[in-house]
């Protein structure tokens, strides 16, 4: 190789060297530019992460207002139905022990609230009343519905002969007394037996099966 080739030989290195250099200057400024950007999107996503913790506290806070709202609605609405219950109930235990008469038949004793538990069954009753040979099953509700006439008939009549054998020989009489009763709910309950007392100005209207 002569000394002019070599010459140009070692400045054609120098160039691509230089070229070199400065591609490697350029990739140096843009991973610069790039761990910047990467820096700015990282402080942005945790201000995302910041905002969206904050939007989450603020649902639960939310949640558990409406929650707390809800429930002390709930309460409100309970506390009503027992009162309007508790009106009737008392309504229909004062008629009756005034009298002690029921369907024509009279009574020795009214009970009002009975209740037992055993380990066969547990009932309340709301109105009983008693004679030698009768026994009246009274279920007291504000307004009434069907699922009061088929508890009464299906459930609280069988609580009440496990609770209390003494009674089963007794001629068994059943009641729904409400001061809101649908035609349909009284047909019912006279098909099955179960006399219907309503209230009507101060005194109580009995219809029998």
């Amino acid at each position: 190789m002569s000394d002019k080739e070599l010459k140009e030989l070692i400045a054609s290195l120098a160039v691509e060297s230089q070229k070199t250099i400065e591609a490697i200057g350029e990739l140096r400024q843009a991973q610069v530019k790039t761990d910047k950007q990467l820096a700015k999107t990282d402080e942005q996503l945790a201000k995302t992460d910041k905002q969206l913790a904050k939007t989450d506290e603020q649902l639960r806070t939310s949640q558990k207002d409406v929650d707390n709202e809800i429930k002390k609605l709930s309460k409100y609405i309970g506390n009503i139905g027992t009162n309007q219950g508790d009106v009737a109930e008392e309504f229909f235990v004062n008629s009756l022990s005034s009298t002690l008469e029921l369907g024509n038949i009279h009574y020795d004793e009214l009970y009002k609230n009975m209740y037992k538990k055993t380990k066969k069954a547990e009932g309340e009753f709301d109105i009983v009343l008693i004679n030698g040979k009768d026994i009246a099953i009274i279920e007291t509700k504000y307004k009434a519905h069907l699922e009061d006439l088929q508890d009464l008939i299906h459930k609280k009549h069988d609580n009440f002969k496990k609770l209390y054998p003494q009674y089963n020989n007794y001629n068994h009489h059943l009641g729904l007394a409400s001061f809101n009763i649908s035609d349909d709910i009284k047909q019912e309950a006279l098909r099955n037996k179960v006399m219907i007392l309503q209230r009507k100005g101060d005194i109580v209207q009995t219809f029998m099966p």
